[in-house]
């Protein structure tokens, strides 16, 4: 299931965002990847233990629990640290699936990656190339979006970034762990969930809102791992 979720940052945000970002020292992208993957990828990233990327994620982790349509999604157990990257003129990432389970250095707990997040911080308008191409049972899906949108899809995914051809995409990437590992699971308690809240706002106090809510309470209680 990929999920692409709007405005998970204001404007303001994105804009405070990149004044940091742009005053903040990039280091070879390479220091995260696996060996394989160090092979394929070109970029440039803020280390894990910059302030400037530990303060933002905190931001962005806030913003994510606000969210209704990412908690709907996602059923986040864990999330990993937010980190963030940048893609400048020639700078790509082959093909590759991303880690099992990540290491967050400054607790040394251990996360399961079960979905992957790509949050935008350059507009499109900003760079040519530096697509996002996941390939899932759907076929191959090719992801660009707005400053502040961001994408969610299955850690199992082989994925890659294009070639940037012109100017610069930033972007912040991090990984979760869900509180229902299986990718078809979540797709059904999402698609419920989304139904219940269809139903609660074209019948609002219909008798059947408390037997559909009860399935899905039923169903994550049978599926959850908490």
């Amino acid at each position: 299931m990929l999920i692409q979720i709007p405005d998970v940052l204001t404007q303001a945000e994105v804009l405070q965002f990149r004044k940091e970002l742009d005053q903040t020292n990039w280091v070879d992208g390479r220091i995260t990847a696996g060996h394989q993957s160090a092979q394929v990828k070109d970029n440039m990233q803020l280390p894990e233990t910059s302030p400037v990327a530990i303060e933002l994620g905190r931001t962005i982790v806030h913003a994510l629990y606000r969210n209704p349509l990412f908690i709907s999604a996602a059923l986040p157990a864990k999330i990993f640290p937010p980190l963030f990257n940048r893609y400048d003129g020639g700078h790509s990432f082959g093909n590759h699936i991303d880690n099992s389970i990540r290491r967050i250095p400054a607790t040394g707990e251990q996360v399961r990656t079960d979905l992957s997040v790509t949050l935008f911080l350059s507009s499109p308008e900003e760079y040519d190339g530096g697509e996002l191409v996941i390939e899932d049972t759907y076929g191959q899906q090719s992801v660009k979006l707005p400053a502040g949108h961001m994408v969610l899809y299955p850690s199992t995914s082989l994925h890659r970034v294009l070639p940037i051809t012109r100017g610069s995409r930033v972007s912040s990437f991090f990984w979760l762990q869900s509180m229902v590992r299986r990718d078809a699971q979540r797709s059904l308690l999402f698609n419920l969930d989304g139904a219940i809240q269809k139903v609660g706002a074209s019948m609002p106090g219909h008798a059947s809102l408390v037997e559909f809510t009860g399935v899905y309470h039923n169903l994550l209680r049978e599926w959850a791992e908490v």
